[in-house]
C-alpha cells in the first residue's frame, strides 16, 4: 500500500458524528506518549498531520484522518497518564469506548506498546477488554530505535510469555520505529491486505 494523499477531516467526542462508516477504518491508540501521532506521520509521510507533543495526553479527541481517498485513520486519545482531570480522563474513556463498540466499519485497533518498558497493567487490562468485547486488535511495539537487537528480542518475548498466560496465541505484533521507518512496511500491506476483503 502506498499512502499518495492523507488529510484531517474531523474531530469528535461521540461516534455518532464519526465520518460516514462507509471506509475501512483502522485506530490508533495506546498510553499517552507512546507515539500513536508519530506513527500516523510516519505512515504517511507527512509530518505535521497528526499532532505530536513532548507533553502525555495531547490528543483529547477522536481524531480522523482520510488516506488516499479510500481509507479512515483514527487518532484516539492515550489512556493512562494525562495531565488533566480524573473528569476528563473519565470522559476519554467513555468516549472512546463507544467509538470502539459501535463503530461497525473499525477493520482493527492498532494498540501501540512503548517496546522499552516490561509488560504494564494498562496495556494488559485493555488488551483483556478488547478480547471480552471481540473487538479485532494488533500490537505496535513502538520506540525499536532505542534498543538494541537482543533487547528488542527479550522484550518482545517476555510479553508473549505475559499474554500466553491468559490467551491460547500471541496476537499479530509489528516492531515499529517511527524515527527509523522500521515496521512501516508490514503495517501498510496488513492494511492493504484488509482494504481488500472490507465490505460493509
Amino acid at each position: 500500500m502506498n499512502i499518495n494523499k492523507a488529510e484531517f477531516i474531523c474531530s469528535n467526542t461521540n461516534w455518532k458524528k464519526c465520518p460516514k462508516a462507509n471506509l475501512p477504518e483502522y485506530a490508533f491508540i495506546g498510553r499517552s506518549n507512546v507515539g500513536k501521532s508519530s506513527l500516523i506521520n510516519a505512515l504517511c509521510n507527512v509530518k505535521k498531520l497528526a499532532k505530536t507533543s513532548s507533553k502525555p495526553g495531547k490528543t483529547q479527541l477522536i481524531n480522523h484522518f482520510l488516506i488516499n481517498s479510500d481509507t479512515y485513520f483514527a487518532d484516539l486519545p492515550g489512556y493512562g497518564y494525562a495531565k488533566t482531570s480524573k473528569k476528563n480522563r473519565a470522559e476519554f474513556q467513555k468516549f472512546t469506548l463507544n467509538y470502539l463498540i459501535n463503530r461497525i466499519n473499525l477493520i482493527t485497533v492498532f494498540l501501540l506498546i512503548d517496546l522499552r518498558l516490561k509488560p504494564q497493567k494498562i496495556d494488559l487490562e485493555f488488551i483483556e477488554y478488547c478480547g471480552t468485547n471481540q473487538i479485532p486488535f494488533v500490537i505496535c511495539f513502538t520506540k525499536a530505535d532505542k534498543l538494541k537487537k537482543i533487547e528488542i528480542e527479550n522484550n518482545n518475548k517476555n510479553y508473549q510469555e505475559e499474554l500466553l498466560k491468559g490467551w491460547e496465541t500471541f496476537p499479530l505484533c509489528f516492531t515499529t520505529s517511527s524515527v527509523e521507518k522500521t515496521g512501516l512496511k508490514e503495517i501498510k500491506l496488513f492494511i492493504k491486505e484488509n482494504n481488500s476483503q472490507f465490505k460493509i
